[in-house]
């Protein structure tokens, strides 16, 4: 896995940002690296080799970096779950619940998920609202989402044991 590869090396942290007390994981050196994505794409697609795929759904925004080049290497389509005022015509809906007030979640009301696997990616698990919310948002659309991928969970906050299903992360921190 990753973390024996020395992925450590392509997450930054910054303490006390975006305020006091939060310790920031930064995954921009994994972008930046070709050789890292190329590592997590790689076990994001061994991961989903047990599974049965239809598309990749990646949260907005930086869900849709890894999304994207993992439905291009399984040879499936991909799909974007937005926040609000980004994608034109009828759309679902979801609101979640932050810590200091809510946010909502959209889909296309013509995106393809009726009766197909769709999996989920973005780049962090913390209080796990945000994944929910967009399982839900699948779910209410007759989508089976079977597992959840991100890149960085932060396992600390226990967002892992709201989403209802299988959740693998590339990196998980304590804290």
């Amino acid at each position: 896995m990753l973390n024996d590869l020395g992925f450590d090396d392509y997450i930054a942290s910054y303490p006390n940002f975006p305020r006091d007390g939060v310790l920031f994981r930064d995954i921009g050196p994994l972008l930046a690296s070709s050789k890292a994505m190329q590592l997590a794409i790689d076990a994001f697609a061994e991961k989903l080799s047990e599974y049965k795929v239809d598309l990749i759904a990646g949260i907005e925004s930086r869900g849709f970096l890894f999304s994207t080049l993992l439905a291009s290497r399984l040879e499936v389509g991909s799909i974007m779950i937005r926040k609000p005022g980004k994608l034109p015509g009828k759309l679902i809906r979801r609101t979640y619940d932050l810590e200091y007030g809510s946010a909502e979640l959209v889909i296309q009301e013509t995106a393809p998920v009726s009766g197909r696997s769709v999996v989920i990616v973005d780049d962090l698990l913390a209080t796990g609202g945000t994944l929910l919310a967009a399982k839900s948002l699948l779910v209410s659309c007759d989508a089976e989402v079977p597992v959840c991928l991100v890149a960085v969970e932060l396992s600390a906050m226990f967002g892992r044991k709201k989403i209802g299903c299988e959740v693998f992360a590339l990196k998980t921190y304590e804290k």
